[in-house]
């Protein structure tokens, strides 16, 4: 049990520190998803609407669909940003675009499955859509759009934290220690370490193979 509570809390204690800013990032995130989504739905169309059908399938592209994805793109940029100054300060290691197309790659990836998630919570076929009854449309509380959303912001969160640490991030954090989670910290300054020690060993092999042919040591 020792062993276990020094392995979770103590070796991977900045993993916890990291997850638990990416949680207030996204819990900010979540806010501006909802609030974007408010601000298109009042501005566009009635959200249930059909806008052209998925080939191949009874279910047609909707306006909720759309309105989804916009929340999701001013969601995602804010938590980009967000990301990359605070939770893992990499902003001063490297460029704005080089991080953001993966990250923008793993949110796409994550709104793909909660549109998918989306339509199953929305769909009156569905198993598992939410109830009209109970969640009639009469108000901002019992609108099964804001619910449905909210719900895929659950399920899509935790997955897109996994793959942005391990993808988005890694790469900046991996090359500084002062980034690096604290079980990697050993293996980056040894990297550093024999990279240092193989560049001194060119800079030495070089210097003595500088003699000049000729001139002799008059100690040796």
């Amino acid at each position: 049990m020792r062993r276990l509570h020094e392995f979770l809390f103590v070796r991977h204690r900045h993993n916890w520190l990291l997850l638990l800013r990416f949680a207030v990032v996204g819990a900010s995130g979540v806010l501006v998803n909802l609030l974007t989504l408010v601000v298109v739905k009042k501005l566009g169309p009635g959200f249930d609407q059909a806008i052209l059908p998925v080939p191949g399938t009874d279910f047609n592209v909707r306006w909720y669909h759309v309105y989804s994805t916009i929340a999701f793109l001013v969601a995602n940029l804010w938590n980009f940003q967000l990301n990359r100054t605070w939770t893992f300060r990499t902003s001063k290691h490297a460029r704005w675009w080089h991080e953001y197309w993966p990250f923008l790659a793993v949110g796409l990836l994550g709104q793909v499955v909660g549109l998918v998630l989306l339509t199953l919570l929305m769909h009156l076929d569905s198993p598992i859509h939410l109830s009209p009854t109970l969640l009639d449309d009469s108000t901002g509380f019992r609108t099964r759009l804001y619910w449905a959303q909210l719900i895929v912001i659950a399920v899509v969160t935790p997955v897109s934290f996994v793959l942005n640490k391990l993808w988005t991030f890694a790469a900046v954090r991996t090359h500084h220690p002062d980034l690096a989670d604290p079980s990697h910290v050993e293996a980056v300054l040894t990297d550093e370490a024999e990279q240092a020690a193989a560049t001194a060993a060119a800079a030495g092999a070089g210097s003595s193979g500088g003699a000049v042919p000729g001139r002799h040591d008059p100690h040796a």
